[in-house]
Order: structure tokens, then C-alpha cells, then sequence
């Protein structure tokens, strides 16, 4: 008996901590390869509820300041990052933004250079010059949401033209202790429905993913390990304290019982 309870502390205490392996980021050696290759990165198609950035610019100012929305100043520049949820220009629920003087424009499934081109053909009956209006279309930052075993869950806001699966970890505040690095989740909806693609943190390999590079309003899912629901903590000193407090309270209640 006293073999099978020492049997029992050691297996509990080596399977319960979180070795260093689990915890260890992009780990193996860089694969070199004899053949040019490039990531899946087709252009982001512009989507329902996106805010789009539109700057406007052209040889009279005053016609330009037509075309602008209130919030903006004459070159179209937004006074600052937050103020472009209310300055932007919103894709409304048919797929529409609306600029001044211009109506509706249909942006839905468009990329951001087709939408400029777009824009700046409806432009050319206004300007006597059209070869020198120059319009600029960008997102208004990329928005991910990041949750599960993070240091600070939640949706943010990257002022960047890609934002990549370490930029969105990074920014919410890492992965936790109990956080599965091996099972990370991109929950993705598309026009054919939603999708999950699952990232290994732990590997190299991620570098080379198709889905290294994220896609606005994109989900990231950090699964928890098992070592949380079973409470034994994160070192093998935790683990060793939580098997030793576990064992006490069998041995005293064991003891209590052929007292009694």
C-alpha cells in the first residue's frame, strides 16, 4: 500500500504541472527552402459594418471640402484615430457607404483599391483636371477579438495594414500560464459560413501558415489546458502543495472514520 500511494504521488505530481515544453513559443528550426513561395494573402474584401478611411484630395480645395464629412478637415485627414468611428464612412447593411454629393456607393466584396478606383471615377465629372485628384481608401484599423486564456480578452483596434496572429496575442496581453499554446483558434465568417482553422503556438511551422496573417473582425480562441479544471497549479511546487493538501484531508478523514 505504501508503494502504491508513492506510485500514485509521483504519476499525480508529474502529469498535473505544466512542463516547460507546453509553455514554450515557435519552437524548432527554420526550414530552408530551394523554391520561392509566398503566403495566402489575397486582399481583404470589404464586408457589412467596416469603416473605411477615405481620403480625398485634388488641385481646388474648395470643391475637395464637398466631398468630406463634417468631421474631417479639407484634406480629409481625421483629427484622430477614435474620431474615425464617427468621421468614417460605415458599410451599411446593403453593402453601402454614402459620401456627400455622391450617394450611395456599393463597397461590398470590393478590395480597398477597387473602391478607390470606384470613387475616383464617380469623382472626374466634378474637376476640370481629373489626372490630378488623388483619393486614398483604407480600413479604419483592423479589429480582432481575442479571448479565452489571454491576459486581457477582448476586442482591439490595430492601426496596421496586416495584423498577424502574434501581433493580435501580443496585444491582448499573452497567453496565460493555463493557456493550450498547442490549440489556438481562428474562428473566421465568411460568405460560405463561419470557419476555424487551429494554429500550433509552440511550433515554427506557424510562420508558414496560410493564416499567419489575420482578417478583420476575426475571432482568436486560446483553449484552456486541463491543468486548470483540475486545479493542481502551474509549477511543481503548486501541483506538489495541492497533491500533499489533498492527500492530508483523505489521511485525517480516513483516520477520523476508524475513530469513530
Amino acid at each position: 500500500m505504501k508503494h502504491l500511494f508513492l506510485i500514485i504521488l509521483f504519476l499525480t505530481f508529474f502529469t498535473s504541472c505544466i512542463s516547460t515544453k507546453q509553455m514554450t513559443y515557435f519552437q524548432g528550426e527554420p526550414i530552408s527552402k530551394s523554391e520561392l513561395y509566398k503566403l495566402n494573402n489575397e486582399p481583404y474584401r470589404l464586408q457589412i459594418n467596416d469603416i473605411l478611411y477615405i481620403d480625398i484630395k485634388g488641385s481646388n480645395p474648395e470643391i475637395v471640402a464637398m466631398f468630406t464629412s463634417s468631421g474631417e478637415n479639407t484634406s480629409g485627414t481625421a483629427s484622430n484615430t477614435q474620431n474615425l468611428y464617427f468621421t468614417g464612412y460605415s458599410v451599411d447593411r446593403h453593402g453601402n457607404i454614402r459620401i456627400p454629393y455622391l450617394g450611395d456607393v456599393n463597397v461590398l466584396g470590393y478590395t480597398e483599391k477597387e473602391v478607390r478606383i470606384k470613387i475616383e471615377q464617380n469623382l472626374e465629372t466634378f474637376f476640370k483636371n481629373p489626372e490630378q485628384l488623388f483619393v486614398n481608401v483604407k480600413l479604419a484599423g483592423i479589429n480582432i477579438v481575442v479571448t479565452g486564456e489571454v491576459g486581457s480578452p477582448g476586442s482591439i483596434n490595430l492601426m496596421q495594414n496586416q495584423v498577424s496572429i502574434i501581433d493580435a496575442i501580443s496585444n491582448a496581453g499573452e497567453i496565460t500560464p493555463f493557456g493550450n499554446r498547442e490549440n489556438v483558434t481562428i474562428i473566421r465568417k465568411t460568405i460560405d459560413g463561419v470557419k476555424k482553422y487551429r494554429l500550433d503556438y509552440t511550433k515554427i511551422e506557424l510562420f508558414d501558415s496560410e493564416n499567419f496573417y489575420l482578417q478583420p473582425n476575426d475571432i482568436v480562441y486560446v483553449a484552456p489546458l486541463k491543468q486548470k479544471s483540475w486545479g493542481t497549479g502551474t509549477t511543481g511546487f503548486q501541483s506538489f502543495t495541492t497533491v500533499v493538501t489533498i492527500l492530508s484531508f483523505l489521511v485525517s478523514s480516513v483516520l477520523l472514520v476508524k475513530n469513530l
